[in-house]
């Protein structure tokens, strides 16, 4: 167990955890972790904003089939950017049966991230992956295992048939991965299929990544462990005031005055009984510091997960203005950060960071119309004909009606793919002139992140971050 480091940085948001990141972090001699959410969608954008610093022509000249590393950049890259006034080139949307295109652009994508973030170390680098986001997954994990991943975390959802899955592709072998489809009941089961064979010939066996999934309680541990069709090789143990998603309260919900989910003693997590597993694991959620590492050590962990601090760090994805007016707001002591159960269409509660010109000020969010354009978050659903077809609480009121979802699912529901995107510079330009706003996701320790500023600096970097803890 000693074996990895104790610090793992957490896989926040679309692009936040980026290559940059990552690599700064591994580079430490700690774990840096890209996140693996539309980095087919960052990629093509990226190649539309010009490229710049000639980054994504170094890892696609090292992509293994240049035939189809060509295919992407001829079809998205604009050489100086495109202009200003001129929407990105949409990418098309996930589903059961993918388009080869498609397909390729999500391998793509997730190689570049990893070979990145890879890129100049020997240190181990990972990927973060959500669950909920099922229709990928396959090409994704098989783009992130061919730059040499050298772990996978995932969470907000059962993961169980990711072991699998990463034990054929190790041997590109033919994988599939059952989807979660609601309204199946009496129907065959719905699986997305990918054959690397397809795509690649003649290439060595990938090292098989070890896996660790997200958990918020020792139950699901166990659960992992029984039901997994492969191996688990650790857990990060994340509790309610970590950012991103969060596990629901367990038992009956119980609601505070500003209308936030309330935890209690049944979301604890025994860690005696998590010991016995005999797995690593890390414990996340509020664990910046020096005293929080120590405490975890004492209590069996290799050492601690953390997001939110490395999240406003120098070498984040978060859009620069967007990440100083945060840690201002954490500085002046005006951070706040709310645990909105409705914002995130996959049902899970959403830490959501307060701040002006953001979905997350009740203005910004009522004007914005509604639009699906991304669809990662998009429930496979099997309607009254026996079709499959794909709705999202937060497109169109009328849309998601008429594919029979329900008013009250509609409610306070947040266009999170767009709106991530947004974050980190490249929200979509719309019709009306209009950009999407961006919606910043935050732990509960984000008030105090002011703490790793240098006096007489306005920011801090991740080598900040890491002295401070260990």
């Amino acid at each position: 167990m000693s074996g990895w480091p104790k610090i793992i940085q957490g896989g926040m948001g679309a692009g936040v955890s980026s290559w940059r990141l990552a690599r700064a972090v591994s580079s430490l001699g700690q774990l840096g972790v890209v996140s693996g959410i539309a980095l087919d969608t960052l990629l093509a954008r990226r190649l539309q904003d010009g490229d710049s610093d000639g980054s994504i022509r170094r890892a696609l000249q090292n992509f293994p089939v240049r035939e189809m590393a060509e295919r992407i950049w001829q079809k998205y890259f604009v050489d100086g950017g495109k202009p200003a006034g001129e929407p990105y080139k949409p990418v098309p949307m996930h589903s059961v049966k993918e388009s080869r295109s498609l397909a390729e652009l999500c391998i793509v994508g997730n190689f570049v991230e990893v070979f990145l973030a890879r890129e100049g170390h020997d240190n181990p680098v990972g990927i973060n992956y959500l669950e909920k986001i099922q229709l990928p997954h396959l090409p994704s994990i098989y783009g992130a295992m061919l730059a040499g991943v050298t772990c996978v975390l995932m969470g907000a959802g059962i993961a169980t048939r990711i072991p699998g899955v990463l034990d054929r592709l190790a041997n590109h072998e033919p994988a599939s991965y059952e989807l979660q489809v609601t309204g199946n009941e009496g129907h065959d089961a719905v699986a997305a299929q990918f054959d690397p064979a397809d795509f690649f010939d003649g290439l060595p066996p990938l090292a098989r990544p070890s896996f660790f999934p997200i958990v918020s309680s020792n139950a699901l541990a166990s659960t992992m462990l029984k039901r997994s069709n492969g191996r688990v090789d650790g857990f990060i143990v994340e509790g309610p005031t970590a950012g991103g998603h969060n596990a629901p309260p367990r038992g009956q919900l119980r609601l505070n005055d500003a209308g936030e989910p309330q935890y209690g003693d049944r979301d604890e997590v025994d860690l005696e009984k998590l010991r016995e597993l005999g797995l690593p694991f890390w414990l996340a959620g509020g664990r910046a510091t020096r005293e929080k590492l120590a405490e975890a050590l004492e209590r069996g962990a290799v050492g601690v997960q953390v997001g939110t601090a490395f999240a406003f760090c120098a070498e984040s994805g978060l859009r620069s203005d967007l990440r100083q007016a945060i840690l201002d707001d954490a500085a002046g002591g005006r951070a706040r950060v709310v645990t909105d159960r409705l914002a995130s269409p996959t049902g899970f509660p959403f830490k959501v960071a307060q701040r002006a010109g953001t979905l997350s000020d009740p203005a910004v969010y009522e004007s914005r119309k509604r639009v699906c354009d991304l669809g990662f978050l998009r429930e496979v659903y099997r309607s009254a004909d026996g079709k499959i077809g794909y709705r999202c609480p937060a497109e169109p009121v009328e849309a998601y009606l008429a594919k029979g979802g329900t008013i009250e699912a509609t409610e306070g529901r947040k266009c999170l793919c767009n709106a991530l995107l947004a974050n980190v510079g490249q929200g979509q330009l719309r019709r009306d002139g209009t950009i999407e706003a961006p919606l910043v996701t935050a732990g509960d320790d984000l008030r105090t992140v002011a703490r790793f500023i240098r006096p007489g600096e306005s920011g801090y970097t991740a080598k900040d971050v890491i002295d401070a803890i260990v």
